[in-house]
C-alpha cells in the first residue's frame, strides 16, 4: 500500500509541474512568433497524439512517463527543419537572442510562478500547524546554553515574526545554511519575554536535510503526559494510571513534558517510581514499575494523549501572495546556496537527491492531507525550476548560458563547441542521476 502511495503520489505530483514547465516554453515561443511542432508529455515513443490550431501543433503523450518536451522549428535538426523559406521568419534559431533567451528561460519561470500561487493558495486557505514553542530540551544542548527552556514559544527569529514551528525550522534552516547566529524572541512559559541567542558555530555541519532543530535540541511542544489508554495488564494499568490522568512528578522531580516522562521511564526498568498525578483536579500518587523490553529500557504500557499546540497560518489574498513569492524566493536562494556548497565541498553529496525521495515523500505527503500535498508539489517545483537553472549543456541553464556568452561576444558559440558541451552535459547528467539514485537507496533502505 505504501508503494502505491508513492506510485500515485509521483505521478501526481512531478507530472502536472512537467506539464506547466513545458506550457512555459510553449507558449513564449508562441509570442515569439516560433512555430511549434510538438508538445510532449512524456519521452520516447509517441504512443498518442492529436493536432490542433493553425499550425498544426501535434499534442502527444509518449511512452515514458517522466519529462517532456516542446519541439520548435529548429534549423539545426533535419527533421525539425523549415520545409520551405516561407518558414524560415518561424525558425527557432532565427530569432533574436533575447527572444531565445525568453523561451528558454520560460520553463523555469513558469515552475517558480506556480509555486508563488500553491504557496499563495494554502496561506490564503488556513493551515493548522504546530506552534512555535518548544519541547524540554536536554542540558548538554545549544538551545539549552542559550537560555531557551520546554514551554517557551519563540516570537521571532532575527526579527522576523514566527507562528508555527515549521515556520520556526524554516527560519532556523536558513541560518544554518548561511552560518548565522540566531537572535530568538522567547515568549517564556510563565509569561515573561526576553531574548535568546545561539551562536553560528552552534550549527556546526549542519545541512538542510539533516535534522538542524534536533541537533539544537529544539523540539516542537508535545505536552505534559496525559493519560490516554493504558494497555490492559500492563504496568500502569496495574499501577492504577486512568484516562485523563496528567503524570506531573516522577520520583519529586517535577516532569517537563510527555518527552520528559518517557525518558523517565525508559530510564527505570524494574524499578518502582514514585508518581504525582493529577485526577480529576485533585492529586493522586501512585507507584509504577516499568518492565523491561528487548533494549533493556523500561516500559510502562500506556497510550499518551496528543497535545500538541495548534495554530492556523492564514492571510488574506494580497499577503497570502506575497509571503507564497517571498517563500518560492527565499526557497530558491537556499537551493542554490546549497548547490553552490555541493560543488565547493562545503555540503556533502548526499544532499542530491532523486526520484525515489521525491516519490516517497510525495506518498507520505499525500497521506497527510491535500493541503500538505499541494504544499510538497510547490516544493518540488521550486526544485524543478533551480534544477533546470543549472549551468548544464542539457538543461535550460545550459541554453541560457550559451545566449548570455552570446550577447557578451556578439555572435553565438560555434556548433562544435555546442556539439561537445551536449555531450559532456549529457554525461554530468547521468552522473548526477546515478549519485542521486544510489543517495535515493541508501536513505530508503
Amino acid at each position: 500500500m505504501n508503494f502505491l502511495y508513492a506510485a500515485i503520489g509521483f505521478v501526481l505530483a512531478l507530472g502536472p509541474l512537467i506539464v506547466f514547465h513545458e506550457l512555459g516554453h510553449y507558449l513564449v515561443a508562441r509570442l515569439c512568433g516560433v512555430k511549434v511542432l510538438r508538445f510532449s508529455v512524456g519521452m520516447g515513443k509517441v504512443v498518442w497524439s492529436r493536432r490542433f490550431g493553425r499550425d498544426q501543433t501535434e499534442w502527444a503523450i509518449s511512452a515514458l512517463p517522466l519529462g517532456g518536451y516542446v519541439q520548435m522549428l529548429d534549423a539545426r535538426d533535419p527533421a525539425t527543419a523549415p520545409k520551405d523559406d516561407s518558414e524560415l521568419a518561424r525558425e527557432f534559431t532565427r530569432q533574436n537572442v533575447w527572444k531565445r533567451i525568453a523561451i528558454v528561460a520560460a520553463g523555469p519561470v513558469a515552475n517558480f510562478l506556480l509555486a508563488i500561487v500553491l504557496f499563495g493558495a494554502l496561506f490564503m486557505h488556513g493551515t493548522q500547524e504546530p506552534s512555535a514553542r518548544l519541547a524540554a530540551m536536554q542540558a548538554n544542548t545549544p538551545a539549552y546554553a542559550a537560555g531557551l527552556r520546554g514551554g517557551d514559544s519563540i516570537v521571532a527569529v532575527n526579527g522576523e515574526p514566527v507562528q508555527s514551528f515549521s515556520e520556526l525550522r524554516w527560519a532556523v534552516t536558513h541560518l544554518a545554511v548561511d552560518k548565522q547566529a540566531a537572535h530568538f524572541d522567547v515568549q517564556g512559559a510563565s509569561g515573561s519575554q526576553y531574548r535568546a541567542t545561539i551562536p553560528a558555530q552552534a550549527f556546526g555541519a549542519a545541512e538542510p536535510d539533516s535534522d538542524v532543530m534536533g541537533l539544537l535540541g529544539m523540539n516542537v511542544w508535545i505536552g505534559m503526559p496525559v493519560v490516554d489508554e493504558p494497555v490492559a495488564g500492563g504496568p500502569g494499568q496495574r499501577a492504577g494510571l486512568r484516562r485523563g490522568d496528567v503524570v506531573e512528578q516522577a520520583d519529586g522531580k517535577p516532569l517537563l513534558d510527555a518527552g520528559d516522562f518517557v525518558r523517565t521511564v525508559r530510564a527505570a526498568p524494574g524499578r518502582t517510581l514514585r508518581l504525582d498525578v493529577r485526577r480529576d483536579g485533585q492529586p493522586v500518587r501512585l507507584a509504577l514499575t516499568p518492565e523491561r523490553d528487548a533494549k533493556g529500557q523500561g516500559v510502562a504500557q500506556v497510550q499518551l494523549a496528543p497535545a500538541v499546540d495548534f495554530v492556523t497560518v492564514q492571510a488574506g489574498p494580497f499577503e497570502a501572495v506575497a509571503k507564497g513569492a517571498r517563500r518560492t524566493w527565499e526557497m530558491t536562494a537556499l537551493t542554490f546556496k546549497m548547490v553552490g556548497k555541493i560543488v565547493t565541498g562545503q555540503a556533502s553529496l548526499k544532499n542530491v537527491t532523486g526520484p525515489l525521495t521525491i516519490a516517497d515523500y510525495a506518498g507520505q505527503t499525500a497521506r497527510m492531507g491535500l493541503a500538505t500535498f499541494l504544499g510538497f508539489i510547490a516544493v518540488v517545483s521550486v526544485s524543478l525550476g533551480v534544477m533546470n537553472l543549472l549551468p548544464i549543456p542539457v538543461l535550460d541553464g545550459g541554453h541560457l548560458l550559451y545566449y548570455s556568452l552570446e550577447v557578451l561576444t556578439g555572435r553565438p558559440l560555434s556548433e562544435r563547441i555546442q556539439a561537445f558541451a551536449q555531450r559532456a552535459g549529457v554525461g554530468l547528467l547521468f552522473m548526477l542521476m546515478a549519485l542521486a539514485v544510489f543517495n535515493d537507496l541508501g536513505r530508503l533502505l
